[in-house]
């Protein structure tokens, strides 16, 4: 019996395929009253530290992906600036520990309540003002993977955040050449 293009795929991705596999992040801007700035969470599980809301690609178009987990990981429903558009597309081998992952990374308008869904991989979900967040991209340590520390700097920098304007320039530097053939 011939196999189907669909088993023939389905066999190659079992035994062949090293990824990437596709990831969506996204950026939420949010104002709660006190303070505006953007939304990060801590991660409940492995990689631990701190990380933009996200997931791995599910059956479904990328920014629907990043909206859904936007939702289970904050509580807040988010409005993509550019559905079509991503602010970045990131890949490098060894950016996550679990594998190697492709991310495309939105940004947002949020609203609502802050409350991440207990059932999903955020520990807790916090509000970080653009000087707040500089601090953080400033600490490798603290970021569950490397990318996302990487995507506080360059997002900053798109925002006009003077500090961030001179790593920022090393980070698109770096990934030019890892890039070129």
């Amino acid at each position: 019996m011939k196999q189907s293009e669909q088993q023939v795929f389905s066999g190659f991705m079992n035994r062949s395929y090293k990824g990437p596999y596709t990831a969506t992040d996204i950026i939420i801007r949010y104002n709660d009253g006190k303070k505006d700035g953007v939304i990060l969470i801590e991660r409940l599980n492995e990689p631990y530290g701190i990380a933009w809301p996200g997931g791995i690609g599910e059956r479904m178009p990328n920014p629907r992906n990043a909206v859904k987990e936007s939702r289970e990981e904050t509580g807040l429903v988010a409005i993509l600036d550019e559905p079509l558009r991503p602010f970045l597309a990131l890949s490098g081998i060894d950016d996550d520990p679990r594998d190697f992952i492709s991310t495309n990374v939105y940004t947002a308008q949020g609203s609502g309540i802050l409350m991440p869904d207990p059932k999903e991989d955020a520990k807790r979900a916090f509000l970080v003002d653009h000087d707040e967040l500089y601090a953080l991209t400033q600490s490798k340590n603290l970021w569950a993977m490397e990318r996302h520390r990487r995507v506080g700097v360059l997002y900053l920098d798109h925002i006009g955040f003077e500090k961030a304007k001179g790593e920022a320039a090393s980070i698109r530097r770096k990934i030019t050449q890892e890039y070129r053939l």
